[in-house]
């Protein structure tokens, strides 16, 4: 065989073992997402974990970005990032 032949048919075997790789992983990446789905809550906006608070005590914030100065490591400066907070839910302490 020529050596022109040779470098096509181990192309063709490593273009072989990337296209199976691919696929293995876009199987696993399939299998993932149906199981993440599956558990995932069916209602976004029912808080059934709250139903039992004092409403008058409790309410949802919304979520909502602030800004954070970060400070420089080493000889870099500080920067200001935003950082994104989650909804929670804030209740007033009885006194």
């Amino acid at each position: 065989m020529q050596k022109g032949t040779i470098l096509m048919i181990d192309g063709f075997k490593r273009a072989l073992a990337l296209g199976a790789a691919t696929v293995a992983l876009a199987g696993g990446a399939v299998l993932t997402t149906v199981g993440t789905a599956s558990a995932a809550p069916t209602h976004h906006g029912d808080h059934t974990a709250t139903r039992h608070l004092d409403r008058g005590r409790c309410h949802m914030v919304r979520g909502h970005w602030t800004r954070v100065w970060r400070d420089g490591r080493g000889s870099r400066h500080g920067h200001w990032v935003r950082v994104w907070h989650r909804e929670q839910l804030v209740c007033r302490h009885r006194r």
